[in-house]
């Protein structure tokens, strides 16, 4: 999003504080981008089906807070995805557990920043995404890994058998498997790779057919075993 006139970035947070300095950081680290903010969901919602195809098309990179005082940031996140599958959803919360973090990712989410941190230091993880990285805090990393090691199923047959299931990936798919890992959506994916967004979304349905996957984090993890990342 470097250089991003034209671009548009949203912001959805319920505290004013919090919202004006998010806005202006967003503003502050891609130069040129329009911040609009919202303070509920029903508002950020009513936006996003108002919105035309010109407008979202636009539509770079959202923050979403998740504890909204008329419901969650991850029903957004889910619209916002569906409506506009090219956009950045990026969590910004204080909440760090696992089951908001992971109900973030399925809904869509590529990124999960904690807003108690110093601006600095989310600035930087959000200029991450200019280099193709998901914006993540380093305690959601790290809860990330540990999450995936915990529940990684157990060898069935012996390492052969793991490493014909790595084998059975193209050279292809692993490019693929490396931009998902480094939080490119499928659009993204399909312009650095020089592929239709039919093709690469065919290339990740058949990752996660191979892979024996279903999420995005689990692919990230795929990727980083593999070394792709």
């Amino acid at each position: 999003m470097s250089e991003s006139r034209g671009d548009l970035a949203l912001v959805l947070e319920d505290q004013a504080e919090s919202r004006a300095w998010m806005a202006a950081l967003v503003a502050e680290v891609f130069p040129g981008v329009e911040v609009i903010a919202f303070g509920d969901l029903s508002e950020a919602c009513g936006w996003l089906k108002a919105a035309d195809d010109a407008t979202l098309a636009r539509l770079r990179l959202s923050l979403i807070d998740l504890g909204l005082p008329d419901g969650s940031g991850i029903s957004f996140i889910r619209d916002l995805t569906a409506r506009r599958p090219g956009a950045l959803a990026v969590v910004a919360t204080i909440h760090d557990d696992d089951v908001n973090l992971l109900n973030a990712i399925a809904a869509g989410a590529c990124g999960y920043l904690l807003k108690d941190q110093e601006a600095g230091a989310i600035a930087a993880q959000l200029r991450r995404i200019d280099d193709g990285e998901p914006p993540l805090s380093p305690s959601i990393a790290r809860r990330m890994m540990d999450h995936f090691a915990k529940h990684a199923p157990a060898p069935t047959a012996s390492s052969g058998a793991a490493k014909s299931v790595e084998a059975a990936l193209t050279p292809r798919e692993l490019e693929v498997l490396a931009l998902l890992g480094r939080g490119s959506r499928v659009a993204e994916a399909a312009k650095r790779l020089g592929l239709t967004d039919q093709t690469v979304a065919t290339y990740v349905k058949t990752i996660y057919r191979k892979l024996r996957i279903s999420s995005r984090a689990e692919a990230a993890l795929a990727a980083q075993r593999r070394g792709l990342i």
